[in-house]
């Protein structure tokens, strides 16, 4: 097939990234530590944590874990919000050799058993405010290590905007847990600086990441990310963004979105480690107020995030007010980026919010706008460097452009498989690799793709397919719609009828308005 994508490319980005250049993820964190050890990896509630302290802390976690027999290829589960722990612990696990299992802290204890026996994680770190849940299953699933950890241990509690938050969360929200065997996360860094660290010998092949998707659809599974799958997305993106003027400085990047979803783990966490770039870590971005108080601080220069929090951002008073002269864009994936907010962002901040689309599956970068987009085309961009895209009929035949059909992606970043299902495996990676995604799609004459709506999503109306996606981007135009999602329901008539669930933003607003 051809790649008629790559005439539009921007100009000094690669047809093909050489991914094999390095060993392993590892190979790039210690390059970045070597060449920006006094620079600020990380910022959080005010703390700085710079590449050389990163690399000290998370070596001494490493030496820890091996000392209490974890061993490369052992699983270790990362249960925390967006905290200076969370990444010390992820590259001090990895340092070990181990394979992280990113957790969600709200999950219940019956997503947590799953998980956990699934994974067959033999250690955990946790906040104590979620310490409970894995005190619930700990009698269930196979953990040997539990490590707890309160937000404030590597912060010290420093005055600050988003302070009384921290107040509050640490000390009110604790429920009580009983898990006697834990160890403090303070505490291994201490002992883990007294003990020697052997090297993993980890190679691209090696499991990186056991990231489990779809947990709305059915039992979540456990996609199997390599060293190799991460290597190639952090090149693949940087390859992309370097050409755009990222990179030149010192990048500060807005973590809101949590570094255990496999968006911000690249997109903020990988990518800008191979940058030299700071981290600033906001660790509860519902508090709209406190986050733009945050960003006041901070001159920043990127912001990934998804639909919902752009627009929540645009209606926060005091964000339109803020120094906007240093960012030099914005990236949403995730979900779909509607017209109405993308416009909007363009408007307040003199800067494009650049739609990307990814999967779980795809460590997750597949498709990207050029970084110079004049403003909001509808699309999900052009196949990143090394990656191929095409549409697939239900048949397995690949479609010429112009015609709707499934969206594949072939490359790197492509996942190894879904972890002990071989089945589930084998029903979305066809025999010459294609990964199929769910999500109906067309290519246009120049190489774009553009998402039509995911399979499942598509409701039925006497016979013709109506795609949502298609409504809440009308509605979402709006002036009084703050929100707009639409479903399908069953109905006698017509099989399945179209229902608008809305979030006004003038209280004003009322059905009639919207129908008309």
């Amino acid at each position: 097939m051809g790649k008629p994508w790559l005439e539009s490319y921007p100009e000094g980005v690669p047809a093909e990234i050489d991914f094999e250049a390095y060993q392993s993820i590892l190979d790039i964190f210690d390059q970045s530590c070597e060449k920006f050890r006094n620079q600020n990896a990380y910022i959080n509630f005010g703390k700085e944590l710079t590449y050389g302290e990163l690399d000290r802390k998370s070596r001494d976690f490493a030496a820890w874990l091996q000392h209490k027999g974890m061993r490369k290829g052992d699983r270790i589960a990362l249960m925390m919000p967006n905290i200076l722990q969370y990444p010390v612990a992820l590259f001090g696990a990895m340092r070990a050799g181990m394979v992280i299992v990113n957790t969600k802290p709200m999950y219940t204890g019956r997503e947590l058993r799953h998980q956990l026996k699934d994974s067959g994680a033999r250690a955990i770190v946790v906040v104590e405010n979620f310490a409970s849940v894995v005190a619930k299953v700990r009698g269930d699933v196979p953990l040997e290590l539990v490590i707890t950890t309160r937000i404030g241990d590597l912060i010290g509690f420093p005055k600050g905007t988003l302070m009384n938050f921290a107040l509050k969360y640490v000390k009110k929200a604790i429920p009580d847990f009983d898990l006697p065997e834990s160890v403090p996360f303070d505490k291994a860094l201490a002992a883990g600086a007294k003990l020697s660290l052997e090297s993993p010998g980890l190679e691209l092949d090696d499991l990186a990441f056991l990231q489990y998707t779809g947990g709305t659809t059915g039992v979540a599974k456990g996609a199997m990310l390599t060293h190799r799958n991460l290597v190639a997305n952090m090149l693949q993106s940087r390859a992309w963004m370097i050409p755009a003027g990222v990179g030149q400085d010192t990048e500060i990047v807005i973590t809101a979105l949590p570094l255990y979803h496999i968006f911000a783990l690249t997109a903020n966490c990988l990518v800008y480690m191979a940058l030299g770039g700071v981290n600033v870590l906001i660790t509860d971005p519902r508090d709209m107020d406190g986050f733009v108080k945050e960003l006041s601080k901070i001159p920043f220069t990127f912001l990934p995030g998804v639909n919902t929090l752009f627009n929540g951002l645009l209606n926060t008073p005091g964000f339109a007010d803020l120094d906007f002269s240093t960012l030099k864009g914005a990236l949403g994936g995730g979900m779909a980026v509607q017209r109405a907010v993308a416009e909007r962002w363009r408007e307040v901040t003199g800067t494009p919010l650049i739609e990307a689309y990814g999967l779980t599956e795809t460590s997750p970068a597949a498709c990207i706008n050029p970084m110079d987009l004049d403003g909001f085309n509808g699309c999900i961009g052009l196949p990143i460097s090394s990656t191929e895209c095409a549409i697939m009929s239900d048949d397995g035949e690949l479609l010429p452009q112009g015609e709707v059909g499934e969206l594949v992606i072939r490359g790197p970043q492509v996942m190894k498989g879904y972890w002990q299902r071989p089945e589930e495996t084998a029903k979305v990676i066809t025999d010459d690799g294609w990964l199929r995604t769910g999500d109906v799609a067309m290519m246009t004459e120049d190489g774009f793709f553009k998402i039509v709506d995911r399979k499942k999503d598509m409701i039925l109306v006497s016979g013709f397919n109506v795609f949502p996606n298609e409504i809440e981007d009308v509605i979402a135009h709006h002036p009084k719609v703050l929100e707009v999602a639409v479903v399908g329901v069953p109905d006698a008539k017509s099989t399945e009828a179209v229902k608008v669930f809305i979030v006004k933003r003038d209280p004003s607003l009322t059905e009639k308005e919207i129908r008309d």
